[in-house]
């Protein structure tokens, strides 16, 4: 597609319900679908977000409006973040340009939003398991409604999709489970399951003859059942000699596929068969991530999620480095003189900052797919085998491995490292994916150590502490973005905890991570006003420094800012140590309190949530005034 060609809406503005898609001839879709493509680029370049997946699941997402009745039937997108057709299709094309922006429509599915919407998505591996849950639902109401999974081959590497599909192949419910087959998660599909895709992806005109033949026969009368069973038994023991037993029929599911993931008619034919089956079914569709947009297409990793951009050129807008970025070279330093450094990524290699270590040190890099659960674990037994691993992943993600955090972790007392990116608010992405969990995940733990430096230079003194000096389990948080900048020569490189401002000042900022920048100028705004505070920056959040709760310890006020869960939180912590210490000033904590945190930019919800510079000025001033 040329992105300067301009493609009228005269379709598209007109599909007020999905209803409407069955209205159109095959002529008018392909229409509907160029114009579609042009509303994604041109919104996403302008509100950043997720194009290439988007891009390769228009065909598909128009099929399955045309073949399937919904809210009636239900369609569960895996993760949701390739559904931007879907919001298009059912009503939401005239919002569309509000898309991850405050108050405007989400760049993920959530019920709220729409009838269309079956789940809050932000997660791979767990459509199979709804839409399964639907389909036991629908069978016991006897309703005749379908529950439709639609899934990439990425998420086939988590290993909740086999426990949903070992289940709910034995159960003969109306689930259609539409493996949106396009070779890639967000980094490069690794592991047994996509090879296993890739040779079945070789044998494409034997299962197209399948999916006709069985769909001709049935409709004989009399005779078209009976057959259509000896014709599968005949085809069984064709295929078993050919290419051996299907992985999914093994599994109790009908198979039909690789079906031509962009085109129409062939994608209705193989939804209407699936109907017609009295058994769960896989629907094997093969799509091009991009399609349509050069820039996308060659570069399908880089237009993933991706901020807004300038649509002739591909180059994002904005750029620069990031913590991500100051991790990924900090491993690599420490690789080069130490050949015990491993890194472990769950397919976001990408996004962890990984990209050169994988290239550098490519013996050492793991990439296990979607299976943050797995990477813990085969960390663990990395860490068991002598090397020091360290599994860089995103906050959001992180809670996956509760488990393995805990049994696979802490308590083997192995010397494993889990760089948790993306902590605290991401922004537009919204509440699947703001990383305000990991630290009441962890607090609880044994043998755990967490670090959330504030600048590069506190990144580097982590990393060197977690594999020299700390035991056990450590954990090191950061932000989504780049350090601010703190308008001065002074650069924070504590390893534990400082204090900035007036030692002597009983009025006490307490908090860490990147708030450290707003704290530093609510120290300023406060000067102005005649009110002398210092500053209590903590480095190491858990366990606490025990220098750090004397120094707030001698406070008449102590004010902890924190960007992430009230409940269970850092703040928390220090103030129930304060209180066993029959401390006697006054302890506010300002943090996230009971919600979930919806998509805004990481300024506005700073402000939102009185973090910023001006709203922690503001809390302290009414508070010392009383």
């Amino acid at each position: 597609m040329n992105p300067n060609v301009e493609v009228k809406t005269e379709y598209l503005k007109n599909i007020k319900h999905p209803s409407d898609v069955k209205l159109l001839s095959e002529n008018q879709l392909e229409m509907l679908c160029a114009e579609i493509r042009r509303t994604l680029i041109d919104t996403v370049s302008q509100t950043g977000g997720h194009l290439a997946s988007n891009l390769g699941t228009v065909e598909l997402t128009v099929a399955l409006h045309k073949s399937f009745n919904s809210p009636d039937d239900k369609i569960v997108w895996d993760v949701g973040h390739q559904a931007y057709t879907h919001k298009l299709l059912t009503g939401r094309y005239s919002d569309f340009s509000t898309l991850r922006t405050e108050n405007g429509i989400s760049g993920f599915v959530r019920p709220d939003e729409s009838e269309h919407d079956s789940f809050y998505e932000g997660h791979a591996g767990v459509s199979i398991s709804q839409a399964a849950g639907i389909a036991a639902a629908n069978a016991v109401k006897g309703s005749k409604n379908f529950a439709v999974a639609v899934i990439g081959d990425g998420a086939f590497g988590n290993g909740m999709v086999y426990e949903a599909m070992n289940n709910a192949g034995s159960a003969k419910t109306r689930l259609i489970v539409i493996l949106n087959d396009n070779e890639m998660s967000i980094s490069e599909n690794v592991g047994a399951m996509a090879r296993y895709l890739a040779a079945v992806r070789a044998k494409p005109d034997y299962y197209r003859f399948k999916a006709r033949t069985e769909k001709a026969l049935k409709k004989i009368p009399i005779v078209g059942k009976s057959l259509s069973n000896h014709l599968f038994k005949l085809k069984t023991a064709l295929k078993n000699m050919i290419f051996s037993s299907s992985f999914f029929e093994s599994l109790g599911f009908k198979y039909i596929g690789p079906i031509d993931g962009h085109n129409i008619p062939s994608l209705c034919e193989a939804m209407d068969s699936a109907r017609m089956v009295a058994a769960p079914v896989v629907i094997h569709v093969n799509t091009v991530k991009g399609r349509g947009y050069d820039f996308a297409e060659t570069s399908p990793e880089k237009f993933h999620g991706i901020s807004k951009f300038d649509i002739n050129t591909g180059e994002p807008l904005s750029s620069g480095d990031s913590y991500s970025d100051h991790v990924g070279k900090i491993l690599c330093s420490f690789a080069s003189k130490d050949k015990r450094i491993c890194a472990v990524t769950a397919a976001m290699a990408l996004g962890t900052g990984l990209e050169e270590f994988s290239k550098t040190y490519p013996e050492r890099f793991f990439d296990v797919g979607i299976a943050e659960g797995h990477a813990v674990t085969f960390a663990s037994g990395l860490a068991a085998g002598g090397m020091l691993p360290v599994f860089a992943v995103y906050s959001t993600f992180f809670q996956r491995c509760a488990d393995q955090i805990i049994h696979d972790g802490a308590l083997q007392r192995r010397k494993l490292v889990i760089a948790v990116d993306r902590a605290g608010f991401v922004g537009e992405d919204g509440e699947t994916h703001q990383g305000l969990f990991d630290v009441p995940l962890v607090r609880s733990v044994p043998n755990t150590t967490v670090y959330s430096p504030s600048t590069y230079a506190e990144l580097g003194k982590a990393f060197y502490n977690a594999f020299y000096k700390d035991n056990n389990l450590v954990i090191i948080r950061y932000p989504r973005g780049s350090m601010p900048l703190t308008g001065e020569d002074f650069e924070a490189a504590s390893e534990s905890f400082e204090i900035v401002g007036n030692p002597q000042a009983d009025i006490a900022i307490v908090t860490y991570g990147r708030l450290y920048f707003n704290a530093l100028d609510a120290l300023r705004i406060l000067a102005e006003k005649g009110i002398e505070a210092k500053i209590i920056k903590l480095t190491k959040i858990i366990p606490l420094p025990e220098e750090a709760i004397n120094a707030a310890f001698g406070c008449k006020n102590v004010f902890f800012f924190e960007e992430g869960m009230k409940c269970g939180g850092v703040g928390e912590a220090l103030g129930s140590q304060l209180l066993e210490r029959d401390f006697s000033g006054r302890y506010f904590i300002t943090a996230v309190d009971g919600e979930f945190v919806s998509h805004a930019s990481i300024s506005r919800l700073m402000e939102k949530y009185s973090l910023s510079a001006e709203k922690m000025a503001e809390k302290i001033e009414k508070e010392v005034a009383l």
